[in-house]
């Protein structure tokens, strides 16, 4: 297949925050980005689709959309599935697997669907899926409308390659990039996190400084897709190698020395570490670093997996009266489960965001203004 074709992708997202990723995919140059449910679609060709993996912070994933028509029956996707260039798009001697999801539609069974795909695609190829493959294409039937796609990211593009060490209840990267973002983070402010568990908000902070592409550290599921072109993928590679010099550092505090130790070695894999500093202290000894204000984002428990809630009304309330007394100038971003943990900082909240799905909870991002 031709790897200058023209493609429409899909980037996967937070639910809620889509408007987020777009705003990242315009300002990263992709073409034409759209907010759909769930995400973003843009225009692009192949190497496009391998830049999406490589710089976007926000994404979950990266599909690439290969077929899209009508199918009222099973006969009809068979017959249709079959005249996609599958030997195009994929290679004999890599192991494969279908997935489908079938809503509102005649074709209703999803492991049917599923079934005759993989028929379409064993014929073409001479090679039968494998159950646990790490390549995945991907079906979705929604109002007798199929949709085809390749996941070109393999794993989750929240796994960046420099995380092994984490903690209890850890936020995913992609959802820290996102949050950030919502709270106007450009790279050219510090960034404090008073309880930063693995470090996961003042390491994606600093590689935004950094100008540091995501992806640099890690393999993709493209990288086996019959379009892979390796020297082409250098190339794109190249254009993102270079880091942007800044002076503006970075700060993480927790009370948990095992949680110090993990972000600072995330941070030296990451390698940021020479803007990043990390340091074992409760919130109530918590001052501002030397230098112009910035950002305070916090992930605090939220009572409902880890602590008690009603023990947590005390944290809250301290970390708000040392934002107000200590930290003016700053602003201040928490992300919580719990309104009445919010509402117990005391702060003034100029913005608060939907409920984000999170790890079988629903999470806000509450934004104060700058303290005065």
């Amino acid at each position: 297949m031709n790897k200058d074709a023209p493609l429409e992708i899909f980037l996967s997202g937070t639910p809620g925050l889509e408007h987020l990723l777009r705003d990242e995919a315009v300002a990263l140059g992709f073409a034409n980005p759209q907010t759909v449910p769930g995400g973003v679609t843009c225009d692009g060709d192949w190497p496009e689709v391998w830049r999406a993996n490589l710089v976007l912070r926000g994404a979950g994933r990266v599909l690439a959309r290969v077929a899209r028509f009508r199918a009222m029956h099973l006969a009809q996707l068979d017959k249709r599935a079959r005249k996609i260039d599958w030997s195009g798009l994929l290679r004999a001697d890599v192991p494969y697997r279908v997935e489908a999801t079938c809503r509102k539609s005649r074709i209703y069974h999803a492991g049917a669907a599923t079934e005759r795909v993989e028929n379409a695609i064993s014929d073409a190829l001479g090679a039968k899926p494998t159950v646990k493959a790490g390549l995945t294409i991907r079906i979705r039937i929604e109002d007798d409308l199929c949709e085809i796609s390749l996941d070109t990211s393999g794993e989750g593009l929240h796994k960046r390659g420099h995380k092994q060490a984490i903690g209890k209840a850890p936020m995913r990267e992609t959802l820290a990039a996102l949050f950030l973002r919502a709270c106007g983070y450009d790279g050219t402010e510090p960034v404090l996190d008073p309880m930063c568990g693995s470090g996961t908000f003042v390491i994606e902070a600093a590689e935004i400084a950094l100008g540091l592409a995501p992806g640099r550290a890690r393999a993709f599921g493209f990288e086996s897709l019959a379009s892979f072109d390796a020297a082409r993928w250098a190339e794109v590679k190249a254009a993102q190698s270079q880091p942007n010099p800044t002076k503006v550092q970075f700060y993480g505090f927790d009370r948990d020395a095992g949680a110090v130790a993990n972000a600072s070695a995330n941070a030296d894999r990451a390698g940021v570490s020479g803007i990043t500093t990390f340091t074992h202290q409760a919130v109530a000894d918590l001052t501002p670093p030397d230098g112009p204000p910035g950002l305070v984002i916090v992930n605090p428990p939220y009572g409902a997996r880890i602590g008690n809630r009603n023990l947590l009304f005390a944290l809250y309330g301290t970390f708000g009266a040392l934002m107000k007394e200590r930290f003016k100038g700053w602003r201040v971003g928490i992300v919580t489960s719990d309104k009445g943990l919010a509402r117990a900082t005391g702060l003034q909240f100029r913005n608060v965001s939907a409920p984000i799905p999170h790890g079988g909870l629903k999470i806000q991002l509450f934004q104060s203004g700058t303290l005065k």
